[in-house]
């Protein structure tokens, strides 16, 4: 296993393990005991960095969330697991009541739904402090400097350490970032958007926002996080929920443009040459790529992981990622 520093100050960074596990199904749709073969699998490997949310997976019950929470909780209860192991969550996008959504419904970044999602992520997951708290989708009702200042008091209370924030307008994200530097104030660290290899479109419209999809990690992110080494991105759907290697699993509208099948061919160049496969590849290329992202991987089984955990001992050499990158 490769590990890098995430965050800056001395009270609240971790060294958390390049390849980052997903635990949004687990306790629904992932079943107890596969749950917790994938969790043993991953620590034996040295796997230390494990994402969940307090909303997850409410759509699978029709519920609210906090599954996903609850299972990694008795999880570390039965394996003794304690801080070593870095466990991200989200607040934000949880549903107010059962049946609705996190769009028309959801908990928002006020300091209050702040304070109180952060208590409740604790007690499913049996922490007394989170180590890493994502604000999880953009709130417009909330202004900034008050979102801030409820994550900021958290992390002075020693309840959260460090700061992330995903599916935010990159703008948002400095703005805030600018007003918590202004005050004083521990500021957004921690940048989690879908990242992969085939690029995305941004301009189609998105359910959340009329003005495009915001959860991509595009060229305002990618160059964001290139200017400021401070930051740290970690990239949620690397390997596109299978479509890399399926054939049941389709693209999309959101890769129909002409850049795909140039960068599929350059990529099944580099899967050629090297024998690995396409999806190990790719989060080989990500994780060394020139702006560093840290693969936020999912896994209904072992052997689904492992073929994530062999990618990291795959080292593309300089013309690949050069042909890689080039693909245009």
């Amino acid at each position: 296993m490769k590990y890098r520093q995430i965050g800056t100050h001395p009270d609240t960074r971790r060294e958390v393990s390049v390849l980052s596990l997903g635990a949004m199904l687990f306790g629904t749709r992932t079943d107890e005991e596969t749950s917790y073969a994938i969790l043993d699998r991953y620590v034996e490997a040295g796997g230390t960095f494990i994402d969940t949310s307090n909303n997850y997976a409410y759509w699978h019950t029709g519920g609210q969330g906090g599954e996903s929470e609850l299972l990694l909780g008795r999880w570390r209860a039965s394996r003794g697991v304690g801080d070593e192991i870095t466990i991200a969550t989200k607040m934000g996008a949880r549903p107010l009541a059962p049946g609705t959504g996190f769009i028309e419904n959801g908990e928002g970044l006020a300091p209050e739904a702040i304070r109180i999602a952060a208590e409740q992520s604790r007690e499913r997951l049996g922490m007394d402090r989170l180590p890493l708290l994502y604000a999880h989708v953009e709130d417009p009702k909330t202004p900034l400097i008050k979102t801030v200042e409820g994550f900021a008091a958290l992390v002075a209370e020693g309840a959260v350490g460090l700061l992330g924030i995903s599916n935010h307008w990159a703008w948002k994200v400095e703005r805030a970032r600018a007003v918590a530097a202004a005050a004083g104030l521990p500021g957004f660290e921690v940048l989690q958007y879908s990242h992969s290899y085939l690029r995305r479109r941004t301009d189609r419209p998105d359910a959340s926002s009329k003005d495009g999809a915001y959860g991509i990690a595009d060229g305002d992110v990618l160059s964001y996080v290139r200017a400021d080494p401070t930051l740290a991105l970690v990239a949620y759907t690397p390997l596109l929920s299978g479509a890399y290697t399926r054939e049941d699993k389709p693209l999309g509208p959101d890769f129909d443009h002409a850049g795909t099948p140039v960068r599929l061919a350059a990529l099944a160049e580099v899967v050629k040459e090297t024998g690995a496969t396409a999806n190990q590849v790719v989060l080989s290329w990500m994780v060394g790529a020139e702006v560093p992202a840290v693969p936020l991987v999912g896994a209904s089984s072992v052997a689904q992981l492992d073929e994530s955990l062999a990618a990291l001992d795959l080292e593309l050499t300089p013309d690949q990622r050069a042909r890689l990158d080039g693909a245009h």
